[in-house]
């Protein structure tokens, strides 16, 4: 099983960056909340950014399992030694 590393990270940054999302835009209108950031809702932003790129990570990530999968296997060449194992 190849399994790429990046659909389990692309999930990461897209939940984070969905609950990052989604409390800056229930805290939209605090600005107490937000005077230390110049009244920027960083929140907001910071989750949106983490949404795309975790999406963008998922995307090809499994792009490239489906890539894998219609290549062909790799002959074993009998004379050479195994790597790995």
């Amino acid at each position: 099983m190849n399994l790429d590393l990046r659909i389990p990270m692309g999930l990461m940054f897209t939940f984070t960056g969905l609950i990052l999302s989604v409390f800056g835009l229930a805290t939209n209108g605090n600005e107490l909340l937000y005077a230390k950031s110049l009244g920027i809702n960083a929140n907001l932003w910071w989750g949106l950014v983490l949404l795309i790129f975790g999406l963008t990570m998922f995307v090809l990530g499994q792009r490239g399992q489906k890539l894998q999968a219609s290549l062909p296997p790799e002959p074993l060449d009998e004379g050479q030694p195994r790597k790995g194992r």
